[in-house]
């Protein structure tokens, strides 16, 4: 049995358990990771990420959801990230690049008066819009804008709903479709439902219920591939920024409310999407495993 020191962080509720990985190189398997995510028998959070040593960027993000599965990228986490390396030592650099699944990002960090990371804008790279790449198995190669969700009226009990999505990857698969009240709406039923429809989504999707709350203010909820209903879901808040913006409803400087906090999200001349919020770290300790 091994002990695994580790550190627990939260983006706007979006909480993970981090392990330093830069000397040792640790490697868990999905029913250890389970176990580590579970709220009752382990830490408890929506997954595991490793920080590890980068030949491509000053450090390597190695993200895992509750369910033991991988996964390309998180916005909230990625925050945390940036956070971890600079509070505890393990750069000095204020704008450190990171390797994810979705690409080298590159961060800046607000640093307070006590020396400590509270903010971090993330540039999150350009959205990805056509069908084959984010992926969702389409007609054609045209973004996805507000296009009926059939296949959820075919299923019983589900015909009423008619809803629309739109799609978009920010280095992993979003769905995002417009509701009422997102607080009001059965999202722990539906969302499954559509993560789960690999006939549509090859690789599961992510899926925000979304909501205008004022101009260019927002609300989503987010059903998370692999983890379920998270508090805040950074790429999530990205993909709904711009598809938002491409459907007309908001401009290009956003602010959206989750169930977590909130985050600014602008999409910026060159293209790509700049993601700004909090980072916290909640406790650290060490586990047996």
């Amino acid at each position: 049995m091994a002990k695994v020191h580790f550190t627990k962080m939260e983006g706007i509720g979006n909480d993970y358990v981090y392990v330093d990985a830069t000397k040792d190189d640790l490697r868990l398997s999905p029913e250890q990771i389970q176990k580590l995510s579970d709220r009752n028998f382990g830490i408890g959070g929506d997954g595991v990420i490793f920080i590890r040593a980068s030949e491509k960027g000053d450090f390597q993000m190695d993200m895992y959801n509750a369910d033991g599965s991988s996964s390309e990228m998180c916005g909230n986490g990625i925050r945390c990230v940036g956070k971890y390396v600079f509070d505890h030592g393990l750069t000095t650099k204020k704008q450190p690049k990171i390797e994810t699944g979705a690409g080298i990002l590159e961060l800046d960090l607000k640093v307070n008066g006590s020396g400590k990371v509270e903010q971090v804008s993330v540039d999150m790279g350009k959205p990805i819009l056509i069908p084959s790449l984010v992926p969702v198995k389409w007609e054609n190669e045209n973004p996805i804008l507000e296009q009926p969700l059939s296949f959820l009226s075919k299923l019983p009990g589900y015909s009423s709903y008619n809803l629309k999505f739109s799609a978009v990857s920010m280095g992993n698969p979003h769905c995002i479709i417009y509701v009422e009240d997102p607080d009001q709406f059965p999202v722990r039923e539906i969302g499954p439902l559509i993560e789960n429809h690999t006939e549509l989504f090859p690789r599961r999707v992510n899926v925000e219920f979304v909501s205008l709350r004022g101009k260019d203010h927002l609300y989503q909820r987010t059903w998370e591939r692999g983890a379920g209903e998270t508090l805040a879901c950074g790429t999530g808040a990205c993909a709904v920024m711009t598809a938002s913006h491409l459907n007309g409803k908001t401009g290009k400087d956003v602010r959206i409310d989750l169930r977590g906090g909130t985050l600014r999200v602008q999409l910026l001349d060159n293209g790509h999407v700049l993601m700004t919020g909090p980072a916290t770290e909640v406790f650290s300790g060490v586990v047996e495993v």
